[in-house]
């Protein structure tokens, strides 16, 4: 395939103009309030310490996970709300399976993985059933799937958690120190390690490029996404796509928990990372859903982070300010996306009418 750079250069303008207008909007918050520009972005630009990269990648797997699960249903136009209900329930399942250490060592891995993607499939295909069957919008319905997966977690976590002595929080069981993965030493100097299922999240992304790029299955996803109208003229039967879809979305967002519950948590409690499904809205959108975009994105995201937590030490700021950076980021690449797409059109409009003209000149009279 030929690669054009006038289409790899506008695909490359919506997220760096998105940053820049970040930058510009966010110093210019600071300038309004009195703080310290020069040295809120000197802190936020310094060059971070090796076990703060250790976090910036680990916190990168988590989020790149929950962008592809938002992704793969931003594909049909379908707004996967529930991603975070998905994979908290998901994850308190696997967490449940694997505890019991059924199975020895890596078998226990691959089963609590399959239990993970199995339920958090199913409760995402309660909301495309409940589109196909009933047409309840998908927003609504994953919302309120996200607080009842709050719920049925909590109360398991009454019934079959374990308090540890002195402590007010439940748990579920630890898993066995031989389902328990030790990371990968890939940052020279930090005392931390990054998740060995960074693995995981690398294989998911082929894979999903794969699939949505060089199958049937994901012909018809971006048909449908296209134009419904279209997608049934072609033999797409919509509400079945539509479901799968929901499925296959719910079943990678069960995947999210897994790198951090096998490589530091190994059991779960009350304090498990909760909004990690809304942040995944936020990467995949910024990523434009292509798999090298979320990658990026995700390493962003987990980064302002990682490195707000010296702006209170060094630049006397409160680390809310990368909220306010975040936030605009979101709106801008949004903003900058439309434009970048209008370009793109009024440019290609412009190709085929030269095209047309010259066919048109040359034609005999």
């Amino acid at each position: 395939m030929k690669l054009d750079p006038r289409r790899l250069a506008l695909t490359l303008a919506a997220p760096v103009l998105a940053v820049v207008v970040a930058f510009v909007v966010t110093s210019l918050v600071l300038v309004a309030v009195g703080d310290p520009v020069g040295k809120v972005w000197a802190t936020l630009l310094s060059e971070p310490k090796p076990r703060t990269i250790v976090n910036i990648v680990n916190s990168g797997i988590t989020y790149y996970i929950a962008a592809v699960a938002v992704a793969v249903g931003f594909k049909m136009k379908l707004f996967n709300i529930g991603v975070d209900g998905q994979y908290r329930i998901a994850t308190f399942a696997a967490a449940l399976v694997a505890g019991n250490g059924w199975l020895p060592g890596p078998l226990n891995i691959v089963l609590a993985l399959l239990v993970a993607m199995l339920v958090g499939g199913l409760w995402a295909g309660i909301a495309g059933w409940l589109k196909v069957r009933r047409g309840v919008s998908e927003v609504i319905s994953t919302i309120m799937l996200n607080a009842i997966s709050g719920g049925l977690v909590a109360w398991g976590l009454r019934s079959w958690g374990q308090r540890a002595e002195g402590s007010n929080t439940r748990s579920t069981q630890e898993i066995p120190a031989s389902s328990q993965l030790e990371g990968l030493g890939l940052v020279p100097g930090a005392t931390g390690k990054v998740y060995t299922l960074l693995l995981l999240a690398v294989l998911l992304g082929i894979g999903y490029w794969f699939v949505i790029n060089r199958t049937r299955f994901g012909f018809d996803v971006r048909a449908t996404g296209e134009s419904e109208s279209a997608a049934v003229a072609s033999g797409v039967k919509v509400p079945r796509m539509v479901l799968v879809a929901m499925i296959a979305s719910g079943a990678v967002a069960g995947l999210i928990g897994m790198p951090g519950f096998f490589g530091a948590d190994h059991s779960y409690g009350m304090n498990f990372q909760s909004g990690v499904g809304f942040i995944g809205i936020g990467v995949a959108l910024l990523g434009r859903n292509h798999p090298i975009g979320i990658a990026f994105a995700a390493l962003l995201w987990s980064w302002l982070e990682k490195a707000s937590d010296g702006l209170q030490l060094r630049a006397d700021v409160s680390p809310a300010l990368v909220f306010i950076i975040q936030g605009v980021i979101l709106l801008a690449v949004v903003i900058a996306y439309e434009v970048v797409h209008r370009i793109e059109q009024r440019m290609e409009q412009r190709h085929v009418a030269r095209q047309l003209d010259a066919t048109t000149e040359g034609a005999p009279a």
